[in-house]
């Protein structure tokens, strides 16, 4: 064998690993943590940015901050003492996804700069092909842990690209463009844009707010983390898990009204209206702040800033969507007029239309997307048919509307745990292919529950697709999917063995 030769296979096998996780948030760190614990070493993480942090590395904009308290939106295996406020910001949820990537071992495994172009199953050698924007890789299984906030979704504004000023998505802040003193278009209301506007409103000169839909806005009852309850959750770990799992049993308690008797928010609604009469005195911005929809259908968002920041003199809301853009001059779908220097899209993200789903091809030659052309839908959240040896990690209907999307994932993970053990005990190069009826029953059974939920009571949001379907949200609790999730029911898949190779003789 020519020297050659002999340097192009290894580096095949080298290139070659038993699992390729994609993305390094909060997914992507913690499959790569369970692989080790698992005993599990041959895999890479393929990254297409230079830093791990998923969403909390992408979105920096001023006033970016969790609205989960920090004791819940941590790992339990990687539990932090030292969170500064019960509410953490942009910063320090990034350092501390910094902190479990060296904690845990992981930079070895990480491949920075490795945007998937895209991932091709291979029938004959039951591995999946990955092209990314280095270099290729053959995987036994793929953990595809993308995430559904990490492409953010601008409108088609007729005449935007003629704008003269500056244009970006709160996902992507421009922290170059100085906003002193501009005059500065917000277009959204979401979880990003209540935060965006009391950051940067004592300094631009004139804030404009184009609100389609007025959230329901809660206090946000955040506060410094004192110095003794740092010391105590150090010196006495178990004080941390009383307070986390304090916090998880509240917010399981209140999953049923959400999932089953919405009229029970009644009283969570009249809290609502009560902190915007309370900060918004002005009767008629106070009658178009007030959404006319139950709380809940959208996402609840908390902040004790938001309001205040809106009454003052630089700002005004203009109750109607950006519908054109010419020149300098914003037009809101109402016919107002008004004029910009800077727009920040606030405008959410490929939540349902996830563009890594026209980048992976299965079993039949079809892509994801093609296979979810009439709405997403998993196994568990996890596997899609026609996909064998590929999960995701925050899948199809398994988002939260209360609670903190680090216990779904963590679910998910004893998921995926549990099938590479069943693929060990197969032995052999074997894959498991989630059936379509098994995927089809799941998803009745999720579709079927999430009727009686107040996110179907009528409002548009973000949780449901193009055809008004909620492919989002999990319509339970959070205890409920982790026990669903445990371990794989190997009656939900064909077991697909690799086809055996006839020698030639010589």
């Amino acid at each position: 064998m020519s020297g050659r030769k002999q340097e192009q296979e290894q580096e095949h096998r080298q290139r070659h690993v038993r699992v390729a996780v994609i993305g390094s948030g909060f997914g992507g760190l913690g499959a790569a943590v369970r692989l080790r614990r698992e005993g599990i070493t041959d895999f890479v993480v393929l990254e297409r940015a230079d830093s791990v942090g998923g969403t909390w590395r992408d979105n920096s904009y001023p006033g970016c901050t969790c609205d989960v308290p920090s004791h819940l939106y941590s790992f339990s295996f990687a539990p932090n003492p030292d969170w500064p406020r019960t509410f953490s910001g942009q910063e320090h949820i990034r350092a501390y996804l910094e902190h479990v990537t060296d904690v845990f071992r992981l930079r070895p495994h990480i491949r920075f700069g490795r945007e998937v172009r895209m991932m091709t199953w291979d029938n004959d050698e039951l591995h999946w092909t990955i092209e990314t924007s280095q270099e290729t890789y053959t995987a036994d299984v793929v953990v595809s842990a993308t995430g559904p906030l990490s492409d953010p979704k601008i409108p088609d504004i007729p005449g935007l690209d003629g704008f003269p000023g500056k244009v970006f998505h709160s996902a992507r802040w421009d922290h170059g463009h100085e906003l002193s003193g501009q005059r500065v278009a917000m277009v959204g209301t979401g979880a990003s844009a209540i935060q965006i506007v009391p950051a940067i409103q004592p300094r631009v000169g004139r804030l404009t707010l184009f609100q389609r839909t007025p959230p329901w806005v809660m206090p946000r009852m955040d506060r410094r983390i004192t110095g003794a309850e740092r010391w105590l959750h150090r010196q006495l770990p178990f004080t941390q898990s009383v307070r986390r799992g304090a916090l998880w049993g509240i917010r399981e308690l209140q999953v049923s009204a959400f999932t089953k008797r919405p009229g029970e928010l009644g009283p969570i609604e009249a809290l609502a209206k009560a902190n915007l009469a309370k900060h918004v005195k002005d009767p008629g911005l106070r009658a178009r702040l007030t959404p006319d929809y139950r709380i809940g259908c959208k996402r609840i968002l908390l902040s004790s800033e938001y309001y205040p920041a809106i009454t003052r003199p630089n700002v005004d809301v203009v109750t109607s969507a950006l519908a054109e853009v010419r020149g300098s001059t914003l037009v809101a779908a109402d016919g107002s007029e008004s004029e910009a220097d800077v727009i920040v899209f606030g405008t959410g993200f490929h939540v349902t239309d996830m563009p890594i789903a026209d980048r992976v091809t299965g079993a039949d030659g079809i892509t994801l997307a093609e296979a979810w052309k009439d709405g997403m839908q998993s196994l568990r959240g996890a596997a899609a048919a026609g996909f064998p040896n590929w999960l995701s990690i925050i899948g199809p209907n398994t988002g939260l509307g209360n609670s903190s999307m680090i216990l779904m994932i963590e679910s998910q993970l004893n998921y995926l745990a549990d099938y590479l053990r069943q693929l060990h005990i197969l032995g052999g190069r074997t894959a498991l292919a989630a059936r379509p009826a098994a995927v089809a029953a799941w998803n009745r059974r999720v579709q079927a529950r999430m009727t009686r939920t107040v996110w179907n009571t009528g409002c548009s949001s973000w949780y449901l697709d193009a055809a008004g379907r909620n492919t989002t949200v999990w319509p339970g609790t959070t205890g409920e999917f982790r026990r669903l999730t445990r371990e794989v029911n190997l009656s939900e898949y064909d077991i697909v063995r690799a086809p055996v190779r006839e020698e030639v003789a010589g």
